[in-house]
């Protein structure tokens, strides 16, 4: 690089665009690469601010920039999450558990044949798969992860990372006061320059006159002001197999002295579901539903049926879900809501936002080049996002008329075709092309539970494995009935959830 600093200029602030400046600061440190990092972000464009939704790499993110766990928790009223409950969605009356913690990786190893082998025991012994999982003790029992020693301090109650649940606002303000040396213009941007020759961004066209730079991030979220609005971006939807099309986000308040469900709730309701996601302040809630069978009006209605309460809704969203063909055109760089949208039933977006500035910085940033390699990289994670959130789908419910549209038309080729084969072998890993540079994905361990909640495992097939595979029987055996006595005795010591959460 020569001696003229290259110019990052991020686009938009709020979770991901301030995650990337600390990403991009940081990448640039360690590269000791001549580089400025400047965050373009307006006061004058309000947030919506109804929850927001973590995976554990938010937390190992926290950790690796050596961040205050418990000062993050007060500052952004963020409450922890040990998974996501789904009532309702394999049938009326029926909940499951999705807790993020893998037992697998505190006990033995399987060896030869490398496979979720207590999943397989659980599975063929008619036992309930959460029952290995701490989590889903924690979760059940409305518990912390800490639980409190004689002397008054904490102690985790295992090693596993939790995820979070916080005002997106206000985790957008704590990463910003904590990016020490990026510059920051509040503006708002209508347009940008554009070299004739290249196409590449110039400068934005800013209320504040032009800002120019070398190297443009687009965290715009729905607006994709980048690289839609400038740069012509093709959306790839993803309509055909996630069916919602509208959001209605709103609060609840929080009752004095309820406790804090350390959960996101997916609630299935009759042309959609409902997510609940608790900060210390309030709940964020909203109905993500299908237009094709209600109507804004009589989803509001339906939803404060379900809750016996009036809610106020503070919009009503067009969304459609899909992800940019190219997240990466020119000298622009799509990250986060601007690169991709998925039904928030996962925390996928800024667990994509990491991952994503991780693999940019790690790869591409010294030299900025790779645009195809980087942009096969962000579709698959999404795609593979994309086929993990349309299993959920997969339901017994035919009691509504989007529930029966859903089963015939909205579950994807790809999704079938898995469970085709899962009627004849346990999932395995093989079963799942990791993601190059081995970062967390959605493979077997995030399948497990969802299968097993849906009712679609086959005991058969987990007995049949496991008789051509003693060793693992005999390991699973052992690993499930220590996991379960141990985890059973645990979860009693915690803390209640509301109770860390104020002693902070």
């Amino acid at each position: 690089m020569n001696d003229v600093a290259r110019r990052f200029v991020i686009v938009g602030g709020g979770t991901a665009g301030w995650l990337c400046a600390l990403m991009l600061q940081e990448a640039i440190a360690k590269q000791k690469l001549n580089a400025t990092v400047t965050v373009v972000e307006s006061s004058k464009i309000p947030t919506i601010g109804v929850g927001e939704g973590t995976t554990a790499v938010f937390r190992q993110m926290l950790k690796h920039f050596g961040f205050d766990e418990f000062e993050f928790l007060r500052e952004t009223q963020a409450t922890v999450k040990f998974g996501i409950r789904h009532k309702d969605w394999r049938r009326l009356g029926y909940h499951y558990d999705g807790p993020i913690d893998d037992p697998h990786l505190v006990v033995e190893p399987a060896g030869s044949v490398p496979q979720s082998y207590i999943d397989i025991f659980s599975c063929a012994a008619g036992r309930r798969l959460a029952d290995t999982h701490l989590f889903a003790y924690l979760l059940d029992q409305q518990k912390a992860p800490f639980a409190r020693k004689a002397d008054g301090g904490l102690v985790p109650l295992g090693p596993f990372h939790h995820a979070y649940h916080f005002d997106q606002a206000l985790a957008g303000q704590y990463l910003r006061r904590k990016a020490k040396g990026v510059d920051i213009i509040d503006a708002q941007i209508s347009g940008a320059k554009r070299d004739a020759l290249t196409g590449n961004i110039t400068a934005l066209i800013g209320d504040v006159g032009n800002i120019e730079g070398d190297f443009f991030i687009d965290c715009t979220g729905f607006r994709r002001a980048l690289i839609s609005g400038v740069m012509g971006g093709e959306w790839v939807s993803y309509g055909s197999v996630l069916p919602l099309n509208r959001a209605m986000p709103f609060w609840l308040d929080i009752k004095e002295g309820e406790e804090l469900s350390p959960f996101t709730m997916a609630w299935a309701q009759s042309c959609g579901w409902l997510w609940m996601i608790p900060t210390q302040a309030r709940i964020g809630c909203g109905y993500v539903y299908s237009d094709a069978f209600t109507t804004p009006d009589q989803a509001k209605d339906e939803i404060e049926t379900v809750l016996g309460r009036k809610i106020e809704p503070r919009n009503d969203i067009k969304i459609d879900a899909g992800r940019q063909r190219e997240a990466w055109i020119g000298n622009c760089l799509s990250v986060g809501l601007a690169s991709s949208f998925l039904e928030p039933l996962e925390a996928t977006s800024i667990h994509g936002t990491i991952v994503q500035m991780l693999v940019f910085t790690s790869y591409h940033l010294k030299a900025l080049d790779g645009h195809g390699a980087y942009n096969d990289f962000a579709a698959r994670q999404v795609d593979d996002f994309r086929d993990f959130i349309n299993l959920h789908y997969v339901s017994e419910r035919r009691d509504t008329p989007f529930w029966t549209a859903v089963a015939e038309d909205y579950i994807s080729p790809a999704t079938k075709a898995r469970l085709e084969m899962w009627k004849a072998k346990m999932p395995g890993y093989e079963d799942f092309m990791p993601l190059p540079g081995g970062f967390a994905h959605t493979e077997q361990q995030l399948h497990y539970p969802v299968l097993d909640g849906l009712g679609l495992l086959n005991s058969d097939v987990a007995r049949k494995f496991l008789d051509g595979h003693s060793d693992l029987k005999n390991k699973g055996r052992a690993a499930a009935d220590s996991l379960t006595h141990e985890y059973q005795a645990a979860a009693p010591r915690a803390m209640g959830h509301r109770e860390f959460l104020q002693s902070l």
